[in-house]
């Protein structure tokens, strides 16, 4: 399943327009349909829409071992003492 797929069956899920998510990312719909026409969905994008959604993005490994996830990448930009 391309990534535009499952990025458009979370928000059927949740029940969300995609004129939402585009509001969310700041972009216009022109742009958000040119991202789904292409599943040209840049990494950024991915984790403010997994936050969007209260999804969790994950890298799995084979045998289900999670690398990292969302939750790693924040604590990365965290700042200092948090």
């Amino acid at each position: 399943m391309a990534v535009s797929d499952k990025v458009k069956a979370g928000l059927k899920l949740n029940g969300i327009e995609i004129k939402k998510l585009a509001e969310h990312l700041n972009i216009n719909r022109q742009s958000m349909s040119n991202k789904f026409a292409r599943s040209s969905f840049s990494a950024e994008d991915l984790i403010k829409i997994a936050d969007f959604l209260g999804y969790k993005l994950a890298f799995v490994g084979d045998r289900q071992s999670i690398m990292f996830d969302l939750d790693d990448i924040r604590a990365d930009k965290a700042p200092p003492g948090e």
